[in-house]
């Protein structure tokens, strides 16, 4: 019986790697914001990233997950600090997990209406 891991989904990500899983920009679209992720870093205790030499911080899918959340609190949902440092303390994260898919999908969703509404625009220019 072979087993073959994945390295990408179970190897530590660097803060670099991070954001661009987050897909999070700066205001100026320069250089990769990891600015923020140190913020919540400090924001969120939850947020436990191993830090080695140099100190370089090494992220595990548990903590990436625990930034898709923050980041879909505040910037998604428009919530403050606060607000999401309450919900993560109360440990409302099923909660969060459920409301978080439902806006994916109508996300999916949404984005196939316009691809299908493109599509058929193409369509009757060239008829």
């Amino acid at each position: 019986m072979i087993i073959i891991m994945n390295k990408n989904t179970n190897a530590y990500k660097t803060i670099g790697e991070v954001v661009k899983i987050l897909k999070l920009k700066s205001k100026k679209g320069e250089n990769l914001p990891t600015h923020t992720i140190r913020f919540w870093e400090k924001s969120f205790k939850q947020i436990k990233p191993k830090i080695l030499s140099g100190n370089r911080r090494y992220y595990d899918q548990k903590n990436i997950d625990l930034l898709k959340k923050i980041k879909f609190l505040l910037k998604d949902q428009g919530m403050t600090i606060k607000g999401v440092k309450k919900i993560l303390d109360d440990n409302l994260i099923l909660k969060l997990d459920e409301k978080s898919n439902q806006t994916i999908n109508s996300e999916n969703f949404r984005n196939k209406i316009v691809k299908i509404s493109n599509l058929l625009k193409d369509l009757k220019t060239k008829i």
